[in-house]
């Protein structure tokens, strides 16, 4: 029998007077906390997108692949290049995140990121994502073709991210309208039964064939769940 002083775990859960009642505010609220520990502004931000655009659209951005993805081009990228970047441009930039890890991390020398994408619903989302950035004037969303872009105009694009070549059905066109001299961080992927995919590489091998380097950094495989992905760094033949 119980004395007056015991309580069951049960009772002692169910008595917390702010626990959450809703599992994903649950999640939220130990990652709010952790951005306040970390003073780390990259979650505090991610924390804000997720609680205003929730479902699949913003979870597959942060999935375990997606970042395993993005984590591996940063350090490649610092390790081939020194981390001087200049001003970037982030072509089907998406949700913003690879933006706001890129300017998150001490390593680089980014003067500023324009995130592009197609999807006009991405704009919001991205500025959210990268709120920090925004505000140091070092993040722009915009809702573009990345065929009709013109890269050499004021501010001229030092470094080109382009993560997603497996959805570009017109990837010659486009690759051989970048600027010459730009640094080039492509990434694809031999994921062949998704059906967005429509330029996928069945190899390292292929992705170099589909983009030629004169001057290739790096060039590598990261085996993922599913599928993967194949990066290249560089600058393109003129």
């Amino acid at each position: 029998m119980l004395g007056p002083a015991m309580v069951t775990p049960q009772q002692t859960t169910s008595q917390t007077p702010d626990a959450p009642d809703d599992k994903d505010e649950f999640y939220l609220d130990i990652l709010d906390g952790l951005a306040i520990y970390l003073d780390n502004p990259f979650i505090a931000d991610m924390v804000k997108a997720v609680s205003r655009y929730r479902g699949p659209y913003i979870a597959n951005s942060l999935n375990k692949n997606q970042m395993a993805s993005k984590k591996w081009l940063i350090d490649e990228l610092y390790h081939a290049t020194g981390g001087k970047l200049g001003t970037g441009y982030v072509l089907g930039g998406w949700n913003g995140v690879l933006s706001a890890m890129l300017l998150q991390d001490p390593r680089l020398e980014i003067d500023a990121l324009f995130s592009v994408d197609l999807d006009p619903a991405c704009r919001a989302v991205a500025e959210t994502m990268n709120a920090h950035h925004v505000k140091a004037g070092r993040f722009t969303a915009v809702t573009a073709d990345m065929y009709e872009m013109d890269y050499g105009v004021d501010p001229r694009a030092d470094t080109l991210f382009n993560t997603s070549c497996e959805h570009l059905e017109k990837f010659t066109e486009w690759y051989g309208g970048t600027p010459a001299g730009a640094l080039m961080v492509l990434q694809s992927n031999d994921m062949f039964d998704e059906a967005t995919h429509v330029n996928c590489v069945a190899d390292l091998e292929a992705f170099k064939r589909q983009a030629p380097m004169a001057e290739l950094l790096f060039a590598g495989a990261l085996p993922l769940k599913r599928y993967t992905r194949f990066m290249l760094i560089g600058r393109r033949l003129r």
